[in-house]
């Protein structure tokens, strides 16, 4: 069994002298509000001719809705989520955080193709935002299916290969997934997990995420 129980921290830089970008005061963006959502996870594939979908799981949005929980679900046939919630806080001076806390998660879509059941016991996302950027967050712990390294820099991709030579990957599972727009504006988006199935084609396509929290100083 391979187990794993990480806290990944990673800071985007907006508006500051950062990575040698110019301040700009907040002020000049007429007051922006910022804002954060998250969700317990999302899927939309399609395996062998047939879909699985789910708009996010439990979502929250900060100031429309503060929180929500989910029960366990499961989506199609192969992917489940356990109990899990999430929390989307407007701060006393005015920073939003967001906070995504779940469990059991498993998806056993890629088995009938000779590839792994991926198992993970907890998971958590989350993201904060400040006077000109965000920073974000995830946690897993006891991980089954795949090999997590002892640090998990972001956007760390595990390649689950084809069951013959030469074959391509069955999946691309990337953790700590850290999407910023560019050019760079402060806000972030942090996947604790997001499996990719068949990126380079065959008998299944699509995404899985898990545990999802966005955060923007200025408003999405």
């Amino acid at each position: 069994m391979r187990r794993a129980r990480r806290i990944v921290t990673v800071a985007v830089c907006g508006w500051t002298l950062c990575g040698g970008l110019v301040a700009v005061p907040a002020t000049a963006q007429g007051q922006p509000t910022a804002t954060g959502a998250g969700s317990v996870g999302a899927v939309d594939i399609t395996v062998n001719g047939t879909s699985a979908h789910s708009d996010p799981i439990a979502p929250c949005v900060v100031d429309d809705a503060p929180s929500a929980r989910t029960d366990p679900v499961t989506i199609g046939t192969k992917t489940k989520y356990g109990l899990s919630s999430t929390t989307c806080t407007r701060n006393a001076d005015g920073t939003a955080s967001v906070k995504v806390t779940g469990q059991r998660f498993e998806t056993s879509v890629l088995q009938q193709f000779g590839g792994p059941v991926i198992k993970v016991r907890t998971f958590g996302a989350g993201c904060n935002t400040t006077a000109n950027g965000s920073n974000g967050s995830m946690e897993l712990g006891s991980v089954t299916g795949i090999t997590v390294p002892q640090n998990i820099p972001p956007n760390h991709t595990i390649a689950i290969p084809g069951t013959t030579p030469g074959a391509p990957p069955m999946a691309e599972v990337v953790l700590n997934e850290l999407i910023v727009p560019v050019p760079a504006d402060g806000s972030l988006t942090t996947n604790a997990v997001h499996i990719k199935l068949f990126p380079q084609g065959g008998p299944a396509s699509g995404d899985i995420l898990v545990g999802s929290a966005s955060c923007s100083p200025y408003g999405f």
